[in-house]
């Protein structure tokens, strides 16, 4: 028989609004009931202080690129001599290696409040291309880190053939390679996690300039098939949509709807650089988008038309990509200021829109639906942030969610539940006991200390 527990919340933001004294029952890790209006504590309930809000998901993350932070900001260059940088950090990664670096990225992911990651995983075989005796090594690596951190994940495991509109891989990336699009669905579909009760298994395409045309179809068709997400990086760059004119006389967006890519299972990963008709193909077939600001202003790419987007019917969520940092708080705030940066106006999207994005929506696109919210039947996901830290004491309780998103940051973060566990209580984490020091460890076993 479940064990339920209670936990009391202070406040809780039940989307639009912000509740005082809210009593969360968890059994078999998930929601039973959602009690407002308890002034007090019951009887043995878990106290979360400060404001508790659904946890949050990270909708874009390539977790090796953790070992990137500080190392390209030195100097100028551009999104390609930073892929320079990052293949250096590729090369050098192995099953156990990943594993250790992977843990304590998801343990800091836990610290900010997130409690699923999506993770764009591209590096599946030995440098060189040859696959590991288990082809799916390297995910398995990544499923298995997800669990040790505490935190659920989706694995889109990626498709990527080419260098460039149908251009071998360079040597760099034939480790990221499975040869044929059908060699990557036999291997993706062999893949069995150790302990799937944290895992979904989605597909991605890498790219338009990664996938060959005629080969979109088939990741396509194999995420059907699964009902599984279909992520997709998209218009990053002006170069990409210049070689694809080229390459196909039409847009990446248009590409991808010719081949059945697009559709309310897809999402699109930056989509930055797109034309009004691109626009109006991922709004009206209900293609997601996930919009990265941190690593979209990091490298330059530019400001994506995200709310023009939203108004075409593209449901938003959001993802820190390349952990310039990691901070979901951040990346929902940018998107509003950056939008009033490339406007001129304030007042794109609430708070409570903006949570939203990094809640619900979040989930929605990792193929969570039962996530994201406090509500009785949803996993017990939540995290709590505090209210009365330097950035976020003096406004009054009620604007808790314009506190969270325009004042908060994770390191305002107190608690974290998966599945009813405290993951994170008083601001440690209770799996991975020192996550800076794993990460510096894991990081210079990497980069040799260099």
């Amino acid at each position: 028989m479940p064990v339920t527990v209670t936990y009391w919340a202070e406040h809780a933001w039940i989307d639009p609004a912000v509740e005082p004294g809210v009593a969360i029952e968890v059994s078999d890790g998930r929601i039973t009931a959602v009690r407002t209006e308890v002034p007090t504590p019951p009887p043995g309930a878990t106290l979360l202080r400060g404001l508790t809000l659904p946890g949050l998901a990270n909708s874009h993350s390539h977790a090796f690129h953790r070992a990137l932070r500080s190392r390209t900001q030195v100097g100028s260059g551009t999104f390609w001599t930073w892929r320079e940088v990052m293949y250096q950090a590729a090369q050098n990664l192995t099953p156990d290696s990943y594993f250790a670096l992977a843990r304590a990225v998801y343990a800091e992911m836990a610290l900010a409040g997130i409690t699923s990651v999506g993770e764009f995983h591209y590096v599946h075989h030995a440098p060189g291309g040859t696959p590991y005796g288990d082809p799916n090594a390297m995910g398995e690596a990544l499923t298995e880190a997800a669990a040790a951190a505490g935190i659920r994940i989706t694995l889109l495991d990626t498709a990527y053939l080419s260098s460039g509109f149908g251009e071998p891989p360079n040597h760099h990336q034939l480790r990221f390679s499975d040869g044929t699009v059908d060699a990557w669905a036999d291997r993706l579909s062999a893949f069995k996690p150790a302990d799937a009760g944290h895992v979904r298994i989605g597909a991605a395409v890498h790219s338009v300039r990664a996938v060959p045309a005629d080969a979109l179809a088939t990741v396509a068709a194999w995420a059907a098939e699964r009902d599984a997400p279909l992520h997709v990086h998209l218009s990053e760059q002006t170069a990409e949509n210049d070689a694809c004119r080229a390459a196909h006389g039409c847009t990446p967006t248009r590409l991808l709807a010719d081949h059945g890519v697009l559709g309310p299972r897809t999402t699109a990963v930056h989509a930055t650089h797109l034309t009004d008709e691109d626009i109006a193909l991922l709004g009206g077939s209900g293609t997601g988008t996930c919009m990265c600001p941190t690593t979209e202003r990091d490298l330059a790419d530019g400001i994506g038309p995200a709310a023009a987007l939203q108004r075409a019917g593209s449901p938003l969520s959001l993802g820190s990509d390349s952990h310039a940092v990691i901070d979901l708080l951040e990346e929902a705030r940018a998107m509003e200021l950056d939008e009033r940066l490339r406007t001129r106006t304030r007042g794109h999207w609430t708070a409570a829109a903006l949570l939203r994005a990094a809640s619900a929506d979040g989930h929605a696109a990792l193929g969570r639906p039962d996530a994201g919210r406090l509500e009785a039947g949803a996993l017990a996901d939540f995290t709590t942030l505090a209210l009365d830290s330097v950035r976020t004491a003096g406004p009054p309780p009620r604007l808790g969610a314009e506190t969270a998103v325009f004042a908060g940051t994770g390191a305002d973060i107190r608690h974290t539940v998966t599945g009813g566990r405290h993951i994170v209580r008083d601001g440690v984490h209770q799996l991975v006991p020192d996550v800076p020091r794993a990460l510096a460890d894991s990081i210079a076993a990497l980069t040799g200390g260099r």
